[in-house]
């Protein structure tokens, strides 16, 4: 066993569950932290479980008396982009207010190491392609600006507190477990691919919205990361950490980008369904392009994504969904 324990708050998400496996298969101990309002019991996997909100003071203070904990991952943050538009302040009192209740907890208990999930929605409408970290950060909704709140709060709390942190900016997570125990659940689903495959399973159309902007056959470009490739990144990160790595902040991406049209494609190929697409109108603030310039973490911790082909993702997702 690991000497080492770790909180992961949003355990029980999809990304948080992928996380503790790891966690687990590499002998850490591991407590999760979820309320569970977007969590599922199904997919908390194991390790020490505490139900409750990260903002809860007191439980905090209770989690970090009870367990000697030696760093934070934290991904408890709604992420939903059109929802954060109707309801900032929903995204504003979970992602932000609660997030500085953790980090004054950590403060207050002298825990320093901080691994966040942050997103590519802080760098807004692209520049150019791919993004690298340097590209301008200037988010298009509420969503993208709580995380890169909370970005700028880390980077302010180490010059104050001496709080080290990585902050992760994921471009778009997909797949599931390669062993079909945990995979991508979301109530109300907005993801792509699992949209394609519920598809598939159903016979119902999948939207796609926008057939014109300037790509390649008129539909929106995206940057596919396997979920098992994103856990790998935080577990760097956490060794960098504990290793005296100073803090920083790095794109997840595999930097190859796919249209719409063409994850449909494949998804019909793994499926062997037919797959009937339903072209709709465009959705507001989608950005036609966004692709990962990942160099600076392969570099800088050795990252190597084990899944860089959409096909490999998407029959890790159809295996999940299918079960």
């Amino acid at each position: 066993m690991h000497t080492e324990t770790i909180l992961v708050v949003g355990g029980a998400g999809y990304i948080g569950s992928h996380m503790v496996q790891l966690l687990l298969e590499h002998k850490y101990r591991v407590v999760v932290l979820d309320n569970f309002s977007t969590g599922f019991h199904a997919l908390v996997v194991g390790g020490e479980l505490v139900e409750g909100s990260l903002g809860d003071c007191d439980l905090l203070d209770r989690i970090f008396n009870e367990f000697r904990i030696h760093a934070v991952m934290h991904f408890a943050a709604y992420s939903l982009v059109a929802e954060s538009v109707s309801a900032p302040l929903k995204y504003y009192r979970n992602n932000v207010s609660e997030t500085l209740a953790l980090v004054a907890a950590m403060i207050r208990h002298e825990i320093k190491r901080f691994i966040f999930s942050s997103t590519a929605a802080v760098y807004g409408e692209p520049e150019k392609i791919p993004i690298d970290e340097e590209h301008p950060c200037r988010p298009t909704n509420p969503y993208g600006n709580t995380k890169l709140s909370i970005e700028r709060m880390l980077a302010d709390c180490e010059a104050a507190y001496g709080l080290k942190s990585i902050s992760l900016r994921y471009f778009n997570a997909a797949g599931a477990h390669a062993s079909g125990r945990i995979g991508e659940m979301h109530d109300p689903e907005s993801h792509l691919i699992p949209l394609v495959l519920k598809a598939a399973l159903s016979s119902a159309p999948v939207k796609i919205f926008g057939n014109d902007y300037p790509t390649r056959d008129g539909t929106c470009v995206r940057d596919y990361v396997h979920v098992s490739d994103l856990a790998q990144a935080h577990l760097l990160a956490l060794e960098a950490l504990s290793g005296g790595s100073k803090s920083d902040i790095y794109n997840l991406g595999n930097s190859i980008g796919y249209t719409v049209r063409q994850v449909i494609d494949l998804a019909r190929k793994v499926t062997g369904k037919p797959i009937e697409a339903l072209e709709c109108g465009r959705r507001a603030g989608d950005p036609a392009v966004l692709v990962a310039d990942s160099t600076k973490i392969r570099k800088a911790l050795g990252w190597r994504p084990r899944y860089e082909d959409l096909e490999a993702i998407i029959r890790t997702a159809w295996q999940w969904h299918s079960r």
